[in-house]
């Protein structure tokens, strides 16, 4: 598959990364000469440097030839303009990044498909989307559904206090012991390192373990980690950015929102707006004003202000005051392990949400088969079918040569789901969500082929 990427920036690198990994046929266009070198030096792809909205920059890339085209520049204007000239040019498809939400409206003025737009991005929806994801799960430092909801994947720090985990037992032995409900690890973060845990793997303090289990038994192994399950409801949203806005709006008929914004006008402008929110003029780096707005009754604390540094402290203050969840939103990518190792909250990137949405879409297209992508814990989720005869089918999973990093999650047989564990044995009726590094895709693609 051909795909063009316009802008180079953190969402068009991100992407340009993913798919050069899964040996797509990729070109990067931008104006921008270091961030033609950056793509050039650390990716597999062809560079073109120029405006992407300009014809010629455009033929030089073959966007006639594409597949896909992905408009993904800072400028809603140059995205559209760059997406009309591409399909002038015949590209197949087009995804198109649009700050400006307006777009998307009914009563819209300007509609992208009339630029030849397929489909539509929007990065502070795809930030909010997941922020929602993670107020259902106040402990969790990620989380994420699968199978319209039954499925779950939490990613939790191993604390102190979760004593049935830190007494030397292996994963094996913590499974054995527990025949209430199944659940799997796929990932361990430890130290800034993504493990792929063995049944003999055993949890260090800090550790955060990403468990994959039916919803329905979330409180099962919150019993099972000595952690009280909690909810959100009290939601102190800290910026009023178009992340806060927007999600603020989304949120406020079914929680107790209070949006605190350090700009006295723009506080003022937005509470005009924001019929079920209270709107506070405040500073969130400041503890006497956190203090004076109960910091410690809040359930969950979002820092999504444009200035990621004041996320960050602010996200570590409410922490430290006692907030139940805290989630940070920041630009740079490379925070994200980093706070998550320290241990202060979630956290988010808009750029990271949008690309991962982005690739969803293409693997989807190409094979019906990708569902995720978790750059964290750098595995990919997707779900194969095995045909008749394939390998996979042969023997229980505890008896095959599995990729090393690669784990089945899940069984779907028929519409019912089942946790795989190492005795299970798949069959050419079985759907099966697996977990894997994306070097090691193809290898086990090739097990579920007869």
């Amino acid at each position: 598959m051909k795909v063009v990427i316009i802008g180079a920036g953190e969402v068009g690198f991100h992407v340009a990364k993913a798919l050069s990994e899964e040996n797509y046929d990729i070109t990067v266009v931008d104006i921008d000469p270091e961030k033609c070198q950056r793509a050039s030096e650390s990716l597999d792809v062809i560079v073109v440097e120029g405006n992407g909205a300009s014809p010629n920059v455009l033929l030089d890339a073959n966007v006639s030839e594409a597949d896909y085209v992905l408009c993904l520049t800072r400028v809603d204007e140059i995205n559209l303009i760059a997406s009309q000239q591409s399909h002038e040019l015949g590209a197949n498809k087009i995804i198109a990044r649009l700050r400006d939400q307006q777009y998307s409206a009914r009563n819209s003025i300007i509609k992208p498909e009339k630029f030849g737009v397929d489909m539509v991005i929007h990065p502070e929806q795809e930030a909010c989307r997941e922020i929602k994801q993670l107020m259902k799960y106040p402990y969790a430092v990620q989380a994420r559904s699968f199978e319209g909801g039954r499925l779950t994947m939490v990613g939790i720090r191993i604390d102190r206090w979760n004593k049935s985990m830190l007494d030397g037992k292996t994963l094996s032995e913590i499974c054995k012991e527990n025949d209430r409900f199944r659940f799997t690890v796929v990932a361990v973060l430890r130290n800034n390192e993504a493990l792929v845990p063995t049944s003999d793997f055993k949890f260090l303090e800090d550790d955060i373990a990403h468990f994959v289990l039916k919803s329905k038994n979330i409180e099962n192994l919150l019993e099972l980690l000595n952690i009280k399950e909690t909810s959100s409801n009290n939601i102190m949203i800290l910026g009023g950015s178009k992340i806060g806005r927007t999600l603020a709006e989304d949120i406020s008929k079914d929680h107790n929102v209070r949006l605190i914004d350090y700009d006295r006008p723009k506080a003022g402008k937005i509470s005009t707006k924001l019929d079920d929110a209270m709107v506070v003029h405040g500073d969130g780096t400041d503890i006497e004003f956190l203090k004076s707005e109960n910091i410690q009754d809040v359930d969950s604390f979002i820092a999504v202000t444009e200035n990621e540094k004041t996320n960050l402290i602010a996200g570590m203050l409410a922490k430290h005051l006692g907030v139940k969840q805290s989630i940070i939103h920041v630009v740079n990518t490379e925070y994200m392990p980093t706070i998550k190792e320290i241990g202060i909250g979630a956290v988010i990137s808009k750029n990271l949400s949008t690309a991962n949405s982005i690739l969803r879409i293409l693997h989807s297209d190409i094979s019906d088969t990708s569902v995720a992508t978790f750059h964290e814990i750098g595995l990919d989720v997707f779900e194969l079918q095995p045909e008749d005869g394939s390998e996979i089918t042969k023997r229980p999973l505890n008896e095959l040569n599995l990729p090393k990093d690669s784990i089945i999650g899940m069984i779907n047989h028929h519409g019912k789901i089942v946790i795989a564990h190492g005795n299970s044995q798949l069959t050419e009726e079985d759907i099966a969500l697996v977990f894997a590094r994306p070097d090691g895709r193809s290898k086990i693609n090739k097990m579920f082929i007869s």
